[in-house]
């Protein structure tokens, strides 16, 4: 099982590589220019005669297929004599498709153009359409949608910044008066220019816009490139009732293995039936459907706050028996859910809601996976990961974690495995046999880290004896 991992994981590899180089290729041809410390590479100098502001043209991409669509468009561009920019690489394209590096305004504006009139922008925003229509790319937030994956919005050309109050700046277009106002990325247009695009914009229909979905959403909770996650209203039971609509975008933050946003949560609505099915406290699942590719999961609303920012709002740390009754009860969820064959790969205190009876409950499963068709793409967030975490079933990430989370909630310190602070250094009176299993859940030597039922039931016992 290890090798056929590891040889999914090296292909996966190569074709990271290959693409890569592609774009290098690319990006060496048609966009010669980069300055020191951007994520941009340029086609030509700026022209001393382009207007101050215009529209922009963005056309989305994926890391898969980004190095294609910028084939087929740069000699389009070049040959057009206009202005045009990309990311520097693949990498690049990854963080500014996933929301949360940049901005989430960024998400899909792997390539910016920029043309010297309404008119050209028509033009251009048509050709290139023709030569890009067979590839997708996710949605770009805020920009209006001309057709396929080119979208389009009026915002500035040169760097002009209004300063604020406070000291910070923002990015500025002048208006008809001559004054400088803010250039919102919320905004496709400021109110006083005309669409040239109208009757070419194709609009797709929003989910809380839909009238077969009996759903409304109230607002978004979370934000980023795979999908936003939602507090909404249920509207089937009599009286309504509120949920949590979780989104996977088609095409959002696409992996090297071609999963999107929305395989994501069609695999969390997976874990969770599975989970709910063997008696294991999870939320519930009220719903799910698809509109144009992009899914949806409503769950049950659960009151509470994550362990996060419980953290967050603490004025000391936490008892030792406070924290034992969390990790008995975290290494419990582990062991029933690696009873049932699934590793959860995301365990952290994010991802773990405190009730008002103190009692944990999991949530957000996109990234588990079966332990007996383990994943060669890595899953998780630093500090709750191993640095092993590309190999293996994910069981011993789960492990990792849990000694993460236990090391955190004593001494109020993410565990840095470089370092390897011992915990009895940081919290004494600690009981020895806690910080022995700590100290095995983090061992580098995924071999040597107890199992969680293991876990579970000394943390069980040792908890018993302190109430004693």
């Amino acid at each position: 099982m290890t090798i056929n991992l590891d040889s999914r994981a090296v292909a996966l590899k190569a074709k990271a590589q290959r693409l890569e180089q592609r774009w290098q290729d690319l990006c060496a041809n048609y966009l010669p220019l980069a300055q020191k410390d951007s994520i941009w590479r340029y086609h030509q100098t700026p022209d001393p005669d382009q207007p101050a502001s215009g529209w922009k043209l963005h056309v989305s991409a994926t890391i898969l297929n980004a190095p294609a669509i910028l084939k087929r468009v740069a000699p389009l561009l070049a040959d057009a004599n206009v202005q045009f920019k990309a990311a520097r690489s693949l990498a690049e394209v990854s963080k500014l498709n996933s929301g949360l590096h940049y901005s989430y305004s960024q998400i899909g504006k792997i390539i910016t153009v920029y043309p010297r009139s309404g008119g050209e922008a028509v033009s251009l925003a048509r050709r290139l359409h023709k030569v890009t229509y067979r590839y997708a790319g996710p949605s770009v937030p805020f920009d209006f949608r001309f057709r396929g994956n080119i979208y389009y919005r009026f915002g500035a050309f040169r760097p002009l910044e209004i300063a604020q109050d406070n000291g910070a700046r923002t990015l500025a277009i002048i208006s008809p008066d001559g004054d400088l106002v803010p250039d919102k990325r919320e905004s496709g247009k400021p109110d006083w220019i005309r669409d040239p695009f109208e009757g070419d914009k194709r609009i797709k229909r929003r989910v809380r816009d839909n009238p077969a979905v009996p759903f409304r959403v109230l607002g978004a909770l979370v934000q980023r490139g795979k999908g936003g996650v939602y507090q909404a209203v249920d509207l089937r039971p009599m009286p309504p009732r509120l949920c949590l609509l979780k989104e996977g975008r088609k095409n959002g933050e696409i992996a090297w293995d071609g999963r999107d946003g929305a395989w994501r949560i069609r695999n969390e609505e997976l874990v969770l039936s599975q989970l709910s099915a063997a008696g294991i406290r999870v939320p519930e699942v009220y719903s799910s459907f698809e509109i144009e590719g992009n899914y949806y999961l409503a769950l049950k609303f659960i009151e509470g706050e994550t362990l996060h920012n419980l953290l967050g709002r603490l004025q000391r740390r936490m008892t030792i028996a406070r924290v034992l009754n969390y990790g008995v009860q975290l290494a419990k969820y582990l062991s029933q859910m690696h009873q049932l064959g699934w590793a959860w790969r995301d365990c952290k205190p994010t991802n773990l809601l405190v009730t008002r009876q103190q009692t944990l409950m999991p949530i957000d499963f996109e990234g588990a996976c079966a332990i007996n068709k383990p994943d060669p793409l890595r899953w998780g967030t630093p500090g709750f990961v191993p640095l092993d975490n590309a190999k293996g079933t994910g069981v011993g990430d789960d492990q990792y974690a849990l000694g993460a989370i236990l090391y955190l909630l004593l001494t109020a310190r993410v565990f840095d495995p470089t370092q390897a602070v011992a915990l009895e250094s940081l919290r004494p009176h600690v009981p020895s046999d806690v910080s022995q299993l700590i100290a095995g859940l983090l061992s580098t030597n995924p071999d040597v880290r107890p199992d969680v039922l293991t876990v579970y039931l000394e943390l069980q016992r040792i908890l018993s004896t302190m109430r004693k």
